[in-house]
């Protein structure tokens, strides 16, 4: 499967252009970090991909097919979402949380079956949660619950994850189990494509980068053909420095001594 953004532009009734005549794909096994400061647009394109919001112009292809074409529940059996926040309503166990991501593929008014909760244990698995399952989602800690979130997306078995800033609001242990959790899902066969507002993020997981500036500016390529100190310069205002760290094995991206 593949999805295909192209030329797409969006703008709230009335309102200045907020994305303009991006277009790039997302295939299966491909990491891509969406890169920008606040403001540029990054959670409505996502919006976007996600069929949350409609592009003002341009269009979202699934398999060379308009979106718009298709039935939202066909939709949500290609795209997982993943949202920056999610505030619980109800008291759900972590496992009763997670299985509501196969309702994209239950019948109206059907109720999930065994076969359910066991996608649900899976994902939980594969995240590395699975003690979390008894617990109720609204008593985990912030990052369990965006690990937990992450887990729903996966019961979803979509071709394509998006997710907002996965690693907002995390202590740095949490973010690097974020990314790990993003490298092994896009080695099992998942696309994911992540917002975040930090450039090493994308360094880290050598990820595609698709990068939105302020003015509608727009950049997709490889992060070692992108993110360098006058690109980054003009990104976000401030001095940044791209290293190569032998230790490690890859570039880092850092500041100058405050």
């Amino acid at each position: 499967m593949k999805i295909t953004i192209e030329n797409l532009s969006f703008s709230y009734l009335g309102g200045p252009m907020i994305c303009r005549d991006i277009s790039f794909s997302i295939e299966p096994g491909h990491v891509i970090a969406i890169l920008g400061p606040n403001g540029a647009g990054k959670t409505t394109l996502l919006n976007c991909i996600a069929n949350l919001q409609l592009p003002t112009s341009g269009r979202v292809c699934i398999d060379k097919k308009d979106m718009r074409q298709i039935p939202p529940k066909e939709v949500a059996q290609a795209i997982g979402f993943v949202p920056q926040l999610i505030v619980p309503t109800f008291a759900y166990s972590v496992i009763d949380y997670v299985v509501t991501g196969c309702a994209p593929r239950l019948g109206m008014f059907q109720r999930p079956k065994q076969e359910h909760y066991e996608i649900a244990a899976n994902a939980l698995e594969l995240i590395g949660i699975s003690h979390l399952a008894q617990k109720y989602y609204n008593e985990i800690s912030g990052g369990e619950r965006q690990q937990a979130s992450i887990a729903r997306a996966i019961a979803q078995q979509p071709a394509i994850i998006l997710m907002d800033e996965p690693t907002a609001h995390l202590d740095y242990g949490n973010q690097i189990r974020v990314l790990q959790i993003i490298q092994s899902m896009a080695q099992n066969g998942y696309g994911v494509v992540f917002t975040t507002h930090n450039p090493d993020h994308a360094l880290s997981l050598d990820a595609a980068v698709a990068v939105m500036g302020k003015n509608c500016d727009f950049h997709y390529s490889k992060t070692n053909a992108i993110l360098n100190k006058g690109f980054l310069r003009g990104l976000y205002g401030v001095e940044l420095h791209v290293c190569n760290i032998p230790e490690v094995d890859r570039d880092v991206c850092i500041p100058p001594r405050i």
